[in-house]
């Protein structure tokens, strides 16, 4: 316990370029042991079974879990290696310091599975750090300001979040949701802090239109399915009367996510008619001309994605929204 947190001390107070040369050393001298990995293989091999698979596992297992195991003990621990990571993200070596950034992202599936997260709704009355927080990590739809974030902690609106108990006031990922009369096209109204506030009990829909991973140190550690159902959950307990649950959110890699392969096609039809208008109004407004042909490219590219809770949800759910002629200075989006 006091060499870790003499670990911890030490890395904190590294620059960069010291940094990098704890990562080296970590990735040369962290390894796991060659020759005891192949005999603990040849051993398998030789007789499959539990207590010769228990000693490969632990034989292919780096050193370097282990310490990590030992930091996380101490205080500021978990806090030091989920900056580690993000550190090891920036570094202009991390290509061959990816071994470092799979024993952590291993161990961190682990330590934040979901039995160790526990929802909380952020009100106006979170602590003013939190909510400091939420505009710093808000990515999707900037948040400009107290009276911009008051407005989405409204009695129409939802906003929860995961915490971890190992980080304190810290929130891992947070959603953020609308509660309406049937679903919208426009994401304006959502955002428009002068909108009128609806009671909660006259809403029928609750749109998801923002989800947040707040810590880059924790990519690639699954929150987003978990965060959505339970929110959709506690809403369903709260609010009986809300029949239908949407998202409308310009989100990563559109293909391939959205639903099964054989429905590729139509949604794509689908999204040039409906979607991209509905997504980036914004865009529109500021007459930027785009073109089908560059939509397509888009979507080629894997960028947008629209998460739904099912296939047919998502289906049903935009095909209930009425696509709109969308005119910009040389080009008219349909």
């Amino acid at each position: 316990m006091a060499l870790a947190q003499e670990i911890i001390h030490a890395y904190w107070k590294m620059n960069d370029g010291q940094r990098v040369q704890f990562f080296e050393m970590l990735s040369r001298d962290f390894v796991p042991d060659q020759d005891a990995l192949l005999r603990a293989a040849t051993n398998y091999q030789a007789a499959p079974g539990p207590s010769t698979l228990a000693a490969l596992s632990a034989a292919v297992e780096s050193l370097r879990q282990e310490l990590f195991r030992r930091i996380n003990t101490a205080s500021r621990g978990t806090e030091t290696l989920v900056a580690m990571r993000e550190h090891l993200s920036t570094s202009n070596d991390s290509e061959n310091l990816a071994a470092i950034d799979n024993d952590l992202k291993h161990l961190f599936k682990s330590w934040f599975n979901r039995g160790f997260l526990h929802l909380e709704r952020i009100s106006w009355h979170t602590s003013a750090l939190i909510l400091e927080k939420l505009i710093d990590y808000e990515s999707v739809h900037e948040i400009n300001g107290w009276p911009d974030l008051r407005r989405r902690l409204e009695a129409d609106r939802r906003c929860f979040a995961f915490f971890h108990p190992a980080l304190v006031e810290e929130p891992i990922i947070f959603v953020e949701v609308a509660l309406s009369n049937g679903l919208t096209g426009d994401l304006e109204p959502l955002l428009d802090i002068h909108a009128p506030v609806l009671a909660p009990e006259k809403a029928d829909t609750a749109i998801f239109y923002s989800i947040n991973n707040c810590l880059w140190g924790l990519r690639g550690v699954p929150f987003g399915n978990f965060l959505i159902k339970q929110v959709v959950s506690e809403l369903a307990s709260e609010l009986p009367n809300i029949q239908t649950y949407s998202t409308l959110s310009p989100l990563p890699h559109f293909r391939g996510r959205c639903v099964i392969s054989e429905m590729k096609t139509a949604l794509r039809a689908i999204v040039y008619r409906v979607c991209w208008p509905i997504l980036v109004p914004s865009l529109c407004k500021r007459h930027v001309a785009v073109t089908r042909s560059k939509l397509s490219s888009i979507c080629s590219k894997n960028l947008w994605q629209i998460e739904m809770f099912s296939p047919s949800r998502l289906s049903a759910s935009l095909l209930l929204m009425s696509p709109k002629r969308v005119r910009t200075e040389n080009s008219t989006i349909l």
